[in-house]
């Protein structure tokens, strides 16, 4: 196949005709929840590094014995490390939003598949920390000091208490904070994209 051969066929090529572009103005409505999801998204990394670094400092100066010290530094290092896990995940979905391919329908579409599954990540996220909260919990039962220690009973009925309390609450809590930060964003991208299928 000569060089003539190769350009007739790529300019008879038609396989991009059927993904419509979207034009200046719909871009530009598309643009500005996008670009509010991303600055939330680096709002909410950036607040949670200062927390990581916040609680190490709290737990360097605190005058505790270096047994409670050094179980509250692996817990909170293990809750690092869940937290880049699913922080490199956001961070895939962060990366795609700036991708140029948004210029199209089929590729809105994917992006609302990606926010799906970030989505289910984000509330998996937030309830993967329950196991954390309840040992540290018992850390600290076990390790600050008290005038009359506490009783095996008292011990399970705070333990289970909190739960009670916490768990749902961090469930309204983490619901509530996505509806904020991203949802309402999100649904904004789905009502223009159902008007571009019209």
């Amino acid at each position: 196949m000569n060089i003539d051969e190769l350009k007739n066929a790529w300019n008879e090529d038609d396989s991009f005709e059927g993904t419509p572009e979207i034009s200046i103005e719909q871009k530009n409505k598309i643009n500005l929840p996008l670009e509010k999801l991303r600055k939330n998204m680096r709002i909410e990394l950036w607040s949670t590094i200062g927390f990581f670094v916040f609680v190490f400092a709290l737990i360097a100066l605190y005058e505790g014995s270096f047994k409670f010290k050094f179980y509250l530094s692996i817990l909170i290092g293990s809750m690092v490390f869940v937290t880049f896990f699913f922080y490199n995940q956001f961070f895939k979905l962060y990366r795609n939003m700036g991708d140029p391919a948004m210029k199209t329908l089929d590729g809105l579409k994917d992006l609302l598949h990606q926010f799906d599954l970030n989505k289910q990540y984000y509330f998996s996220f937030y309830l993967s920390f329950v196991p954390f909260l309840v040992c540290e919990l018992i850390i600290v039962l076990e390790f600050i000091p008290r005038p009359v220690p506490l009783s095996d009973f008292q011990i399970a009925f705070v333990l289970i208490l909190t739960l009670v309390m916490t768990m749902p609450l961090l469930l309204v809590i983490c619901r509530w904070w996505f509806r904020v930060f991203y949802g309402k964003y999100i649904q904004q991208i789905e009502h223009l994209v159902k008007a571009l299928n019209q």
